[in-house]
């Protein structure tokens, strides 16, 4: 290998990134220093669904390397979907402007280039930002991504486990965070002590540690990210009237204080893809591609049972047509499970500052193949802008390593105006369905007997604003338990804290004790649940309705829950997720 000429270095080059169907092209390659604009660098649109790693230290242009795929994917009638941590990805709304050095640029690589706009959906979660609100259901997120957020152990996510299956059987929807604290709440009662017996592996004081956390959640203003209406992830896989791919955009202003969050939400968003899509096999180009910034913090600390369903996702959404890419400083900070599956690496320079990074840096090399580059020397000397590729070519055999000097974005690198962001929020056709929360009847309204807030939709001609919500809705700003009372959130928080932390952990509070309450607002007292009847009734609640009526309630209550079974079995996926649409 060391002592082939320049010419066959790059003939192989040629040779192995010369592809006959619709290609992504990421640059011209440089060999022995010099650059090579004959060279061309390209990545099989229909490859993309095997899935990829966009790795390099801070500041070497990962941000900026997949803002130029997505706006080739989008060319090519592929929908996108980003995180945007930094806010810089909004500019692909706007058309770049030229100048000389980015002419100089794209000349030596041999780039036609000409700045141009790309259709852009703006997400925010949550409403927390000025995208279109993205919330779930608490029953669509499921135990295992919960306990995530929750940060439980392995026990304790278990015992979550079994809270959701008991409401699951007991027909009490978990669609916001009162909700669940209503269900536990009634299983560390009296009133449901028989009930948690019953569920056997749950005990009241790990129940009392959930709560505990859950009520943190709240206090944290968590709650406004669960709740309806829950976004349809079919609404990822759109295209614009032109054929373009529309570019979804999820905006994260708030990630550095609530990053664990982030991270969960986007594996949901893709869990929820993997249980909807339908087996597509190869395809000419894929059905979306899914870029994960930040990929270590779906990682540090994740539990076997979360990794595992990582790795499941995975290695089987493939074959519905959608490819991830994975965007982190290292591949070491990717399971060797998941690595092995990315079969489309792009390695931006890394740096062997520390023992630590020089570990990486060798860790890093290992995982491409032979090559004609001295790879620990190219990795710690190539530019900014710059990366070591290798990718799968049509036939699913790996392409020659590259050392890549890489295309540039046609739309500005960096961030849209706000008042663009705004109106590009106001004019979409999502505003309407998911700019208003609701907040219906559910679990929280059948243990405590509570009504359910009211809710509206916008006036008529105005469109709903991101992150704001009806008065009296039970969502964020009317009270944890969401009882609409005025001045109650903190306390109530407070109080909840106090009950579960003497009550249920046996230890004294630290919490504030409660002022005197001589307004009479005593909760109502707590109801047992029972199974309801099949949604819409029709012959099974006809059975159950005549036989309970002639031969008692008991056989009346066994028939309603086996028609509840047979009728409403929520089927949970990989990572105990069940949308609402699936039922």
């Amino acid at each position: 290998m060391a002592n082939k000429t320049t010419a066959e270095k790059l003939a192989t080059i040629q040779k192995g990134y010369t592809l006959e169907g619709a290609t992504i092209e990421l640059g011209a390659a440089i060999v022995d220093g010099e650059l090579h604009k004959e060279a061309q660098v390209r990545l099989p649109l229909a490859m993309m669904n095997r899935h990829g790693l966009v790795a390099g230290a801070t500041g070497t242009g990962k941000t900026v390397t997949l803002h130029m795929m997505a706006e080739q994917l989008s060319a090519a009638g592929v929908p996108v979907f980003l995180a945007d941590i930094k806010g810089d990805l909004s500019g692909l709304a706007t058309a770049a402007a030229g100048s000389e050095k980015l002419k100089a640029r794209t000349d030596s690589i041999g780039q036609a280039w000409a700045g141009k706009t790309f259709p852009v959906e703006f997400l925010a979660l949550g409403g927390d930002g000025n995208g279109i609100p993205l919330r779930a259901t608490i029953t669509s997120f499921g135990p295992i991504l919960l306990s995530r957020v929750m940060e439980l152990n392995d026990t304790q996510e278990s015992s979550l486990q079994l809270v959701f299956h008991f409401a699951d059987k007991n027909n009490l929807e978990l669609i916001d965070l009162k909700d669940l604290r209503a269900v536990i709440q009634f299983l560390t009662s009296d009133e449901g002590k028989d009930e948690l017996e019953e569920l056997g592996g749950l005990s009241k004081a790990t129940a009392g540690v959930i709560l505990r956390e859950l009520v943190n959640l709240e206090a944290q203003g968590l709650e406004r990210f669960f709740g309806e209406p829950e976004f349809d992830t079919a609404e990822l896989l759109r295209t614009a009237p032109d054929g373009r791919g529309v570019i979804t955009c999820l905006e994260l202003p708030t990630l550095q204080t609530k990053p664990m969050l982030f991270s969960t939400f986007l594996m949901w968003l893709l869990a929820d893809l993997f249980e909807d899509l339908p087996e597509a096999g190869d395809l000419d180009k894929p059905k979306l591609v899914f870029f994960l910034d930040e990929a270590h913090l779906l990682f540090n600390g994740a539990s076997k049972a979360f990794l595992n369903a990582i790795t499941t996702t995975v290695r089987l959404i493939r074959s519905k047509g959608v490819g991830i890419f994975f965007v982190t400083q290292t591949p070491k900070d990717v399971p060797a499970d998941v690595l092995g599956q990315l079969a489309n690496r792009i390695q931006h320079a890394l740096r062997a500052f520390t023992p630590e990074d020089a570990k990486a840096l060798k860790a890093t090399v290992s995982t491409f193949p032979m090559s004609d580059y001295d790879l620990e020397e190219t990795l710690t000397s190539a530019g900014i802008g710059e990366a070591v590729i290798t990718v799968m070519n049509e036939k699913g055999a790996p392409t020659p390593v590259a050392h890549t000097r890489l295309r540039a974005p046609e739309s500005v690198m960096g961030p849209s105006t706000e008042e663009l962001i705004k109106s590009t929020v106001g004019r979409s056709a999502l505003l309407a369905k998911y700019g208003t929360a609701v907040d219906n009847v559910s679990a929280y309204e059948k243990l405590t007997g509570k009504a359910a807030a009211p809710t509206g939709g916008a006036a008529p001609g105005e469109p709903p604003v991101p992150g704001t919500r009806p008065a009296g809705s039970g969502q964020p700003g009317s009270g944890p338990a969401g009882s609409g009372q005025a001045g109650s959130g903190q306390a109530d928080v407070d109080a909840e804290a106090r009950r579960i932390e003497e009550e249920i952990l046996g230890r004294p509070s630290s919490r504030p004790a409660p002022a005197p309450d001589h307004a009479g607002t005593d909760t109502p007292s707590r109801r047992a649940p029972e199974p309801a009847a099949p949604a819409g009734g029709g012959m099974v609640g006809d059975i159950a309705g005549a036989l309970g009526g002639a031969l008692g309630g008991g056989l009346k209550s066994m028939v309603r829950s086996l028609g509840t079974q047979l009728g409403r079995e929520l089927l949970r996926g990989v990572f105990g997720t069940s949308s609402r649409r699936r039922r």
